[in-house]
């Protein structure tokens, strides 16, 4: 089963910038088989269920290797049966009634 995902992960680092966490996070995204696309606070996926949920998993197990002892991840997930949708689809389907109403 497919599904898009918004994650957001929030390495507790001790400083008050994440940045370097999250961009590891985002190289470990990017060894699996889904989509990602970078937002200002989180981070969006796409992929099969099982896929999806091994590479959020495998930021958390890796972070943890790299010294990050806390970290709190939120994920809002969805799934849709009627028709296979993808990040940019959802993008597109907005822009496209942006466009429409100027």
């Amino acid at each position: 089963m497919k599904c898009m995902a918004d994650l957001c992960v929030i390495p507790f680092n001790g400083k008050i910038s994440v940045a370097d966490e999250i961009a590891k996070c985002h190289t470990i995204l990017k060894q699996f088989d889904i989509e990602i696309a970078l937002h200002g606070y989180g981070t969006n996926l796409y992929g099969e269920w099982d896929e999806v949920f091994a590479a959020i998993k495998a930021c958390h197990v890796q972070l943890h290797e790299h010294g990050i002892v806390r970290i709190s991840s939120t994920i809002k997930v969805g799934t849709r049966t009627d028709k296979d949708q993808r990040i940019d689809d959802k993008i597109q389907a907005v822009e496209t009634r942006l466009n429409q109403s100027t």
